[in-house]
């Protein structure tokens, strides 16, 4: 495995936004206007900063690094032992399911798929449910004293990665540039499902660091509980094809998350049974 210098993900590229919101503003945020018309995240451009990007840059430093509706009151408190439940085969192909699966060997179909209804956290788009979840981990996060939850990146459309995939092969060379860049139509991002976060004042803001932070240990604990799981955990390059990430957090759902949780899987490859997945 080939990894740039500093170690910071090519999956974000909007600016960083304070969670810091309460339930109220999150359901006005739903009522936000759709993507259907022009991409939200697609005007954006990298910026040389570690979390959002929007100018290239000469270094990695800026490299950009999912429903049913999630219990509107779990627990802060992390269940050490989740119980598994029965999730019958689900649909893992089609682009517009929860659960669907997207890495190297699986493209979205379309590629350039636009999912559908965004919602907006502070001008950040994710699908509704993704975004609702999202508030109330938030919520919970700062309740239990581990910080304030930024959303650095959500949905990014095919052509923002094309701009990020080209941007960091270009700087980093085409293997070590694949592991922290998805190539468009492969990316978590484009399904409005993936989240890319930091805390406010903790540091470590897209970086490897962030898994040592308070808030990257209470996510890494009580993510499942919202029903968003690491999809880029330490040491599954080899499965996944990225670098650990402990930022990426992948909104699978609540009963899928516990489920996830209950098996102690490492990756949605090995948890749905796929073949691993370390290059296209």
């Amino acid at each position: 495995m080939v990894k740039p210098k500093r170690e910071k993900s090519s999956k974000s590229n909007n600016k960083p936004w304070a969670l810091t919101i309460p339930a109220a503003l999150v359901c006005a945020a739903l009522a936000a206007p759709s993507a259907n018309a022009a991409d939200p995240a697609a005007t954006a451009t990298p910026v040389p900063t570690a979390t959002i990007f929007a100018t290239p840059t000469a270094s990695p430093t800026g490299s950009p690094t999912a429903s049913p509706t999630p219990s509107a009151s779990p627990s802060g408190t992390p269940s050490s032992t989740p119980q598994p439940t029965s999730i019958p085969r689900p649909n893992i192909q089609s682009a517009s399911s929860l659960l669907v699966v997207v890495n190297k060997q699986r493209p979205l179909n379309p590629k350039t798929y636009v999912p559908k209804p965004l919602a907006y956290v502070k001008g950040a788009p994710l699908l509704k449910d993704a975004a609702v979840a999202l508030g109330q981990m938030a919520a919970a996060m700062k309740k239990a004293g581990a910080g304030t939850l930024w959303l650095n990146s959500g949905y990014r459309s095919y052509a923002t990665q094309v701009v990020v995939h080209d941007r960091d092969v270009r700087m980093l060379g085409l293997v070590a540039g694949e592991k922290l860049a998805a190539r468009p139509g492969y990316s978590e991002h484009q399904t409005g499902l993936a989240a890319d976060v930091s805390a406010l004042g903790q540091g470590c803001s897209i970086q490897v660091c962030f898994a040592k932070t308070k808030a990257g240990k209470w996510l890494a604990a009580n993510g499942w509980q919202y029903g968003f799981v690491l999809r880029y955990e330490n040491g599954q390059t080899p499965t996944t094809g990225y670098q650990f990430e402990p930022w990426h957090f992948r909104f699978v759902g609540v009963e899928a998350a516990t489920d996830y949780r209950s098996k102690r899987s490492k990756s949605l490859e090995a948890y749905w049974g796929l073949p691993a997945a370390p290059t296209y």
